[in-house]
């Protein structure tokens, strides 16, 4: 489970931002928003989070932060000596141009509590570290130091972590994390760290859904009725939805995730199955391929299957503007899936950016469970959380937002003037 994300010097992130799912004291819905982490530490954990603010604030900029962390753990082992790496600063600073991006990432993984981190130019790793609690006391297992002035890395490693250290050493690239080095060379302490970071972090960017093919996947695995009540749920007048065989092609893209690349494409003959939806009416009955649905059907549909999948095996899902083509309804839903403890059984965490104010209600998203992006006059993103302004309990936060009590809400100017 996520606890922590901490970005510094990310496009118009120039200060760091701390995103904290640490629950706070609070017992409002305390037996649906909390899961019990069993870490004295960090004892209770959000399973949700809602980020506000207006357009062009920084909230997209904070889901792509996330996902070019998970890119980078995942692909640089496999980067080429030359390659660069797309690391984004601040830009309108001639000082955090050209300074590091930096990054670090506490959860809790099988029992065991990591903070991971590191921080980097396009073609240099200039530090990265590893500590992880498996009692009271922090273990640093590993940390790296590029040192300038004798243009080489050092290296502190901790008795408990074992394997091959010095081959894995070696064999990390400038361009390259250590972490996914070592997992690469069969390093099976520092995996969990790995497979958290890149199986567990599922992020969907705006304008990014996923494909379809996984929600047909799920039905054709025995579930098909799951993703028939979770469509009916949303009460878009399906009757029911069917998976129809033909012979086609299928497209492949190997996308480099660092970097946003397409990397190969590929193109085979192959046996598909296609979603069919039917429809019904007093006067008759028809069906309709995923293309003829309306845009919110054709996303609820993409999202079933990974949704599924994120609930059962308790990962974490996180979408920027959960509400783009969804009704509020719709959103609500999604968010009581995370909440209500039956469905949510293995604790799965979702955290989303949104414009929907309907969902601050107080009944939904505690107030620690809201956070908010501003940009100021340098236009610098900052991220703070709704616990900053101290509401009180049953306050309304939907008219408080939009009156401007807790900025994060555009400043709005006529767009022409009267001169009388």
């Amino acid at each position: 489970m996520l606890i922590e994300f901490r970005v510094k010097n990310f496009r118009s992130f120039k200060e760091e931002a701390v995103l904290n799912l640490a629950a706070s004291s609070d017992k409002t819905n305390e037996d649906k928003s909390i899961i019990a982490t069993g870490n004295r530490s960090v004892p209770r954990v959000l399973k949700s989070a809602g980020v506000y603010g207006a357009n062009a604030s920084g909230k997209s900029n904070l889901i792509r932060a996330m996902q070019l962390l998970k890119g980078i753990v995942r692909d640089s082992a496999g980067l080429q000596a030359e390659q660069e790496i797309n690391v984004q600063p601040f830009l309108l600073d001639p000082v955090t141009s050209e300074s590091p991006v930096e990054y670090e990432v506490t959860f809790i993984f099988k029992g065991v509590r990591y903070q991971y981190g590191f921080n980097l130019h396009p073609t240099k790793i200039l530090n990265e570290w590893l500590i992880v609690y498996k009692t009271n006391q922090p273990a640093v297992w590993f940390e790296r130091k590029y040192n300038k002035k004798e243009s080489k890395y050092e290296y502190k490693f901790s008795s408990q972590l074992l394997g091959a250290k010095s081959v894995w050493k070696e064999s990390t690239r400038d361009n390259a994390l250590f972490l996914s080095t070592a997992v690469q060379l069969n390093s099976e302490q520092l995996r969990p760290v790995f497979i958290f970071l890149t199986q567990n972090l599922v992020v969907f960017e705006n304008g990014v859904a996923p494909p379809p093919d996984f929600t047909v996947a799920h039905m054709r695995e025995n579930q098909a009725d799951l993703v028939r009540q979770f469509l009916s749920a949303a009460d878009i007048s399906i009757d029911n939805i069917m998976l129809r065989k033909q012979d086609g092609f299928m497209n492949a893209i190997k996308m480099n995730l660092a970097t946003g690349q397409v990397e190969a494409q590929t193109r085979e003959a192959r046996e598909l199955y296609l979603p069919r939806f039917l429809h019904r009416s007093p006067s008759g009955s028809a069906e309709f391929d995923l293309k003829d649905e309306s845009e919110g059907t054709q996303k609820l549909f993409a999202l079933a299957g990974p949704i599924f999948e994120i609930l059962e095996n308790g990962k974490v899902l996180i979408v920027d503007e959960l509400d783009r083509s969804l009704h509020t309804l719709l959103c609500r839903q999604l968010i009581w899936m995370f909440q209500d403890p039956e469905v949510n059984a293995s604790n799965a965490q979702l955290v989303f950016t949104t414009h929907d104010t309907s969902l601050l209600d107080g009944e939904l998203l505690r107030r620690d469970q809201v956070w908010f992006t501003e940009k100021d006059e340098h236009q610098a993103s900052h991220l703070f959380p709704l616990s900053d302004f101290h509401p009180r309990k049953g306050e309304a936060l939907e008219r408080g937002y939009l009156s401007g009590r807790y900025g994060g809400v555009p400043i709005l100017r006529p767009l022409w003037t009267s001169n009388g």
